[in-house]
């Protein structure tokens, strides 16, 4: 099959900034109360918001037999996990790399977990330094400026198609 043609085998997301519009370790307080499907809260009764195309585009890469992974650098590790599990975006990830350090070496875990190769990969973050980092590994890396919403996922599933490695 023509490289061109192909999906990527795995879409890997940075959290915070990329799916949902705060910093883990300085916005929201743990613990956290999922209230109903769409409305989850901190332990002060503040509403936690996430970007509003991301549980569809969670669905949709899961449709199309896509796998998914996520790459965040946070110190926050327990909170971002239980974030995502009110939010019920477990059941989406297939790989998760939640921890501080560098952006490589979360991809290279989830290369050596997943067996996908780095250029069957897409990655999507909001810091130009992890998509440059990134994308020297031979990972479309997509910069994202103000969420993951379908034209983003998009233009990364065009570039990645094109062979862009990346869009900063």
């Amino acid at each position: 099959m023509d490289k061109k043609s192909e999906k990527p085998k795995l879409v890997v997301f940075d959290l915070d900034y990329t799916l949902w519009p705060f910093w883990i370790d300085t916005h929201y307080d743990a613990p956290f109360t999922k209230i109903s499907n769409t409305d989850v809260k901190d332990c002060h009764g503040r509403q936690v918001p996430y970007y509003q195309a991301v549980p569809r585009v969670l669905q949709n890469l899961k449709r199309d037999g896509i796998m998914v992974g996520v790459a965040s650098r946070t110190s926050c590790t327990s909170e971002a996990r239980e974030l995502i599990q009110c939010f019920e975006w477990d059941q989406y990830f297939d790989y998760v790399q939640i921890y501080p350090g560098g952006k490589t070496k979360h991809l290279t875990q989830i290369k050596e977990d997943s067996g996908i190769e780095f250029h069957d990969m897409i990655f999507f973050d909001d810091e130009h330094r992890n998509i440059r980092d990134v994308s020297k590994l031979g990972v479309t890396s997509f910069f994202v400026q103000d969420g993951v919403t379908n034209e983003v996922m998009r233009c990364g599933f065009d570039n990645h198609k094109n062979g862009v490695k990346h869009n900063i």
